[in-house]
């Protein structure tokens, strides 16, 4: 019977993959892909020469452009460019882009680097000292444990250091994966605590878990690149989890840089514990992944090797702007990074649901689901063994494909 379906092929190893299906000579596999991906890209804030120039050029090689309507007489200084095209025709807009001066030769090396990520995929692995964690064979659980008494979800306030390894214990046997520890609450209205505060909280927590629990690969949750610095003179490599996204430590990529560790970079607006109360955005996740970007950037430069990337949820956002970063999530895979998602309990669930933090966990187990179809690779979690069924149900229904 014959049958007609729509494939939406997404990079370039998909592309490969569904072409190999049909069973062509393996010769062609190179040459069929780079005209089986089709990318509409867009360009934001150009100048009218440069639009024109490049609608010019991707009409010219098959392609299609769409500007605004003053680009063609110049009543507009600038435009956005809907760049509609396959991934062949891109590679030959970006050619002769790069031999061009200023602003078109930018605009080509960015369309290059966002080709690349297609061409190439995610990382293999992202590395912290002796671990070594695949990316793509599983989805992770990174377990949260707070060791501050004023978390804004009572159930994961640890204080003794008995309560923190049964916690560790439990999260481990349901299949947590990495081990998140902080020690500075950012609850809305959360008291700044000092540096050796922060310190006096973590450092016994990491080395009491490094010395019990030496198989599991920690993250730490802070914003200070002393703290960081300090905690793996202790213990070795952790991943460092910097929810401000480095906005609070000018010295914190940098410090990263130097240390060649995981850094999993948040999105945030304002500052933990004292967000603004209407944080404004053009478009969140035009702004949300614009600023990303540019930080991804910077980082690579210092020579940060393993990027991890989050949006941030719950920071600086409304919850409008958590709905709609979540119903888009799979914008973020043009990084092609690892994408780490942390929704547990948090505010847009518990107030869509008129109850709280405490009767928040079927909430959270929806959303976890809708993170896990919208990519995520990592999630983050106060109440691991739910998460770890989830990711055991999305797997079964992946496999049905």
């Amino acid at each position: 019977m014959i049958n007609a379906r729509l494939l939406f092929i997404e990079n370039m190893s998909t592309a490969k993959e569904e072409i190999r299906k049909i069973g062509v000579d393996a010769v062609s596999i190179p040459w069929l892909s780079n005209k089986s991906l089709f990318i509409t890209m867009k360009i934001e804030n150009a100048s009218t020469f440069a639009a024109n120039i490049i609608k010019q050029e991707m009409l010219g090689k098959g392609g299609d452009v769409a500007v605004n309507r003053g680009v063609a007489n110049f009543s507009t200084q600038t435009s956005d460019i809907l760049i509609m095209g396959t991934y062949a025709q891109y590679n030959k807009l970006v050619y002769k882009l790069e031999m061009q001066p200023g602003c078109l030769k930018e605009i080509g090396e960015e369309i290059k680097r966002v080709l690349t990520g297609l061409d190439i995929g995610k990382p293999e692995y992202f590395e912290c000292g002796k671990y070594k964690l695949p990316i793509g064979e599983k989805t992770y659980i990174m377990g949260i444990l707070n060791v501050t008494p004023d978390s804004f979800y009572e159930g994961n306030r640890l204080t003794t250091e008995i309560d923190l390894l049964e916690k560790v214990e439990q999260m481990v046997s349901e299949g947590a994966m990495i081990i998140d520890v902080g020690s500075v609450s950012t609850r809305p209205g959360a008291e700044m605590i000092s540096t050796k505060d922060e310190l006096s909280r973590l450092i016994p927590a990491v080395k009491a878990i490094k010395r019990h629990f030496p198989e599991i690969p920690l993250s730490i949750d802070t914003f200070r690149s002393w703290v960081a610095v300090s905690v793996m003179e202790e213990v070795g490599p952790v991943i460092v989890n910097d929810i401000s996204g480095g906005s609070i430590d000018s010295k914190m990529f940098e410090t990263i840089g130097k240390m060649q560790v995981p850094y999993i970079l948040t999105h945030i607006q304002g500052i933990p514990g004292n967000m603004q109360d209407n944080p404004w955005y053009r478009d969140v996740v035009h702004d949300v992944s614009a600023e990303l970007s540019e930080s991804v950037r910077r980082l690579t430069k210092l020579g940060v090797g393993d990027i991890l990337i989050d949006p941030g949820f719950g920071f600086g956002k409304t919850m409008d702007h958590n709905y709609k970063l979540l119903n888009r999530l799979d914008s973020f895979k043009v990084f092609q990074l690892p994408l780490v998602v942390g929704l547990s309990r948090k505010s847009m669930v518990w107030q869509v649901l008129e109850t709280s933090p405490e009767q928040a966990l079927n909430g959270t187990t929806v959303l976890n689901t809708m993170a896990l179809l919208g990519g995520a690779d990592i999630l983050r979690v106060h109440d691991v063994k739910p998460a770890a069924e989830v990711i055991r149900l999305f797997l079964q229904l992946k496999e049905s494909l």
